[in-house]
């Protein structure tokens, strides 16, 4: 029995560490599957994109968003424009279904004289990083000064503050 507590306790310590291991989120192209983490987009005509950044298990909304405004700035840099103005956001998520669960069951069977019951209690919690985070923007590219407005963004500006901190969430 000495041994027992020992290998209970290193396979609970395995158990815990592989349960807090995530896909950690970088800054990069999506390598093709739909999920994995990093950004897309889509030109839907001169000008404008839709720009999606998908983050890994348990990164920080604020990290997703900021990142699929740093892609959307590298755009318009790339296509010569100063600014851009988003015209649409949603955010999505996935893995929310993770909290603490609990189950009873019961039954009963009968042997000749004898009757037997059975009651079963269930437990179980999620020890993973959380849910994943997708942010998706239509942006409109501009040139020129930045508007005034708070869904306007310098593109310069965004790539210096964003991308200057990019790196493993």
């Amino acid at each position: 029995m000495k041994i027992a507590k020992p290998l209970i306790a290193a396979v609970l310590s395995g158990l815990m560490l592989t349960a807090c291991a995530s896909t950690p989120t970088v800054y990069r192209a999506q390598a093709g599957a739909p999920n994995d983490v990093g950004y897309s987009e889509y030109r839907l005509e001169a000008g404008r994109y839709r720009v999606t950044f998908q983050g890994g298990p348990g990164a920080p909304q604020a990290k997703v968003a900021d990142y699929a405004l740093l892609r959307a700035a590298e755009l318009a840099l790339r296509d010569g424009y100063d600014w851009f103005r988003i015209a649409d956001r949603s955010t999505s998520a996935s893995g929310y279904d993770r909290g603490p669960r609990m189950s009873v069951g019961g039954g009963s069977a009968s042997f000749g004289r004898r009757t037997s019951f059975g009651l079963g209690l269930g437990t179980s919690f999620d020890l993973g990083p959380g849910p994943s985070v997708a942010q998706s923007i239509e942006v409109v590219f501009g040139k020129g000064p930045t508007p005034r407005d708070r869904d306007a963004y310098d593109a310069r500006e965004i790539v210096k503050t964003v991308g200057y901190g990019r790196g493993r969430v």
